[in-house]
């Protein structure tokens, strides 16, 4: 378990990060600070990756009680925003690896769309990838890790607090195939 300091001082370099600044048609404006274009209510890039494993499970995950926004809650996407100097595929490769420990798979691009929220604009692109290895998870940004049936997922955010950027990013990845269990989210 990360201690509290540490987890405030990846926090603190986490917000002073050189974020994508876009605007409403994801055209880029320049960079700016994480925190200052949170507050500024400004749009940035995000990116989402639902890892899999070969049997169909989904990689759901607890954030730390230190993120500044969703702190504690489940997540059903690795991500992140999207620095100044990436593009939303670079993104995606560094959050996995980073979050997961996951590296040197496959990302399918899926989806492009504007999600936005209390203190969260974004352009998101979402990814998907397959994974049978280890979790390897960073400590200062996710408690716990478990891969699940899709329909346990559907079933825990009812009961537990889910991040409702990657619930979208899941939902229309999961409308686009077809499936019947997106009506329930």
């Amino acid at each position: 378990m990360v201690d509290s300091a540490k987890e405030a001082a990846h926090r603190a370099a986490s917000d002073a990060e050189q974020i994508a600044w876009v605007d409403e048609q994801d055209n880029p404006l320049g960079a700016l600070v994480r925190a200052d274009l949170r507050e500024r209510g400004l749009i940035g890039r995000g990116t989402y990756i639902m890892l899999f494993n070969s049997a169909g499970e989904l990689c759901v995950h607890r954030r730390t009680l230190s993120k500044a926004i969703y702190p504690g809650y489940w997540d059903v996407a690795a991500g992140g925003m999207v620095l100044a100097d990436e593009s939303y595929a670079e993104s995606a490769a560094r959050e996995l690896e980073e979050e997961l420990g996951v590296s040197g798979v496959e990302l399918t691009a899926h989806d492009h769309f504007f999600f936005e929220d209390t203190g969260n604009r974004l352009w998101c692109s979402a990814f998907s990838a397959v994974w049978d290895g280890p979790l390897v998870l960073q400590p200062e940004e996710v408690l716990e890790a478990r891969f699940l049936p899709i329909d346990e997922v559907l079933r825990e955010i009812d009961e537990k607090p889910y991040c409702p950027d990657s619930l979208a990013a899941l939902k229309r990845y999961l409308r686009a195939r077809g499936g019947d269990v997106a009506k329930e989210l």
